[in-house]
């Protein structure tokens, strides 16, 4: 048996709205939406997929942690979105530099890049 991928689910309010965020201020892709209104939905960026859920999942406030290959080309490409970026990207003595944004629902991204090999 392999595990194939891990998709978390986001508890969303709503989920258009929180797509729409993902989409307009973190440029992510849509992927898709279930029901009218959406109770369900998804976003995409190259390998990582997160699922939204209007209903009985997940609860506000939730972290996530994304690697990704340089934060602050991450930073430069969002920060005049609307995205709201809690903290900028900031090097961390455990080998991470990291910024901190704040989604609709208020689950908090810790998004940055290992700082080991620099």
């Amino acid at each position: 048996m392999k595990i194939q991928k891990a998709i978390p689910i986001l508890y969303a309010k709503d989920v258009s709205l929180s797509i729409r965020y993902f989409v307009e201020q973190l440029k992510f892709e849509e992927q898709w939406e279930w029901d009218a209104p959406p109770t369900f939905g998804g976003v995409v960026m190259n390998d990582v997929e997160l699922f939204f859920c209007k209903d009985n999942q997940g609860h506000p406030g939730t972290w996530l942690s994304l690697v990704v290959d340089d934060v602050d080309e991450y930073y430069e490409l969002i920060k005049d979105t609307g995205a709201k970026i809690i903290h900028p990207p900031t090097t961390h003595e455990w080998n991470m530099r990291e910024m901190l944004v704040e989604c609709p629902d208020g689950h908090m991204l810790r998004i940055g890049h290992n700082t080991a090999c620099d």
